[in-house]
């Protein structure tokens, strides 16, 4: 018996692709398949959307994946590479780098042979992780032409920090900073991740990248993807292994940390923070069994969690029980584990059983 699976549904992937690139308006759509696609297979969504005009990744050895896949799609790589060597390959394998720091200029710089590269500019309008600083983007452009070894025009690019939050003004002055830094330089143009996306308009250039927001998911917290007609692309189901009549005042799970206020009957649902269900969603959760809600009791254990079924439970060992999905969206199995739906979904581990629908 399969217990913990996660389903991908590319249908949702490709419906929600057509909603972000309508809500995009006027610019295409980089799609960040980065962490393995957010843990739902990025070669699988990249095969899924031969539409997109561009793949985004964080490292040249998720790059390197989708080219052997046969993925001839151009691909970002947001970090840039880290070492001449690895420039060398992203200009053989046709990968496109982002430049954000001096070492990676001078490596651009030293770059020898046949090979040339696309490379876009990061500039850092106030997330303060990686960019050049908008003073410097001058002389970044000037020694970049310089080099000779560049295809076409250069692309820029800058990230949003709060863009997530309606209520701070920090993301139009970073749309301002952004637009005073690169001026009227040609060449593309990217600032707006999901939330820009779904929240700021204003933040429309040449390219948007979608990441979260593919997968169905809502980019603040506190809202859900539903919100935006998005449809969650990951199912996690697993399987009710053991049900047990379970008295008012005694305990279960480690720690006696949840103790009964009523007669019921408690299940065991095949999962644990060993397959990345997290602990922390202990005493707090609820998953969907047979139509309704039951509440995640006790400590969540390596492999195993417990559910109040309640008093009137008619459910056997075997059924199916939804841990997120249409009917315990991810959003709020994050909340109740003080966390974020992008940590759920690219923390699964192997023991979780995938399958691809759509």
């Amino acid at each position: 018996m399969i217990t913990a699976k996660a389903t991908i549904d590319l249908k949702a992937i490709r419906h929600n692709y057509q909603v972000l690139n309508h809500k995009a308006g006027k610019q295409s759509l980089i799609v960040v398949i980065k962490g393995n696609a957010y843990g739902h297979g990025a070669v699988d969504i990249a095969r899924a959307l031969p539409q997109a005009e561009r793949f985004a990744v964080a490292r040249i050895e998720e790059a390197l994946e989708l080219r052997m896949a046969g993925i001839t799609t151009p691909i970002v790589l947001l970090e840039g590479c880290f070492c001449l060597e690895d420039l060398a390959i992203a200009a053989e394998h046709k990968l496109e780098t982002v430049i954000h720091n001096e070492t990676q200029l001078l490596h651009l710089e030293q770059l020898s042979g046949t090979h040339k590269v696309v490379v876009w500019l990061k500039i850092d309008t106030g997330m303060h992780r990686v960019g050049v600083q908008p003073e410097e983007a001058r002389d970044y452009i000037s020694r970049i032409h310089r080099s000779g070894n560049i295809v076409g025009d250069i692309g820029f690019l800058s990230h949003f920090s709060c863009a997530d939050d309606l209520l701070k003004t920090k993301t139009l002055k970073q749309i301002e900073l952004f637009y005073r830094s690169i001026g009227d330089q040609p060449g593309p143009k990217s600032i707006a991740n999901s939330a820009g996306i779904l929240l700021w308009p204003e933040s429309q250039f040449d390219w948007a990248r979608t990441g979260i927001s593919l997968y169905g998911i809502a980019p603040q917290s506190n809202h859900q993807g539903s919100e935006f007609n998005l449809l969650p692309a990951m199912t996690l189901t697993t399987k009710l292994i053991s049900i047990r009549p379970h008295k008012s005042g005694e305990p279960a799970g480690y720690g006696d940390s949840w103790v009964s206020r009523r007669n019921t009957f408690l299940g065991v649902v095949a999962i644990g923070y060993g397959d990345g269900y997290p602990r922390s969603a202990s005493n707090r959760s609820s998953m969907f069994i047979n139509g309704r809600s039951v509440s995640v009791v006790g400590r969540v254990s390596m492999d195993m969690v417990i559910v109040d079924l309640g008093p009137d439970s008619k459910d056997q060992i075997g059924d199916e029980v939804e841990v997120w999905g249409k009917h315990i969206p991810i959003e709020t199995v994050a909340k109740s584990a003080n966390t974020i739906p992008y940590e759920l979904v690219i923390l699964l581990t192997n023991r979780v059983y995938r399958e691809t629908v759509g």
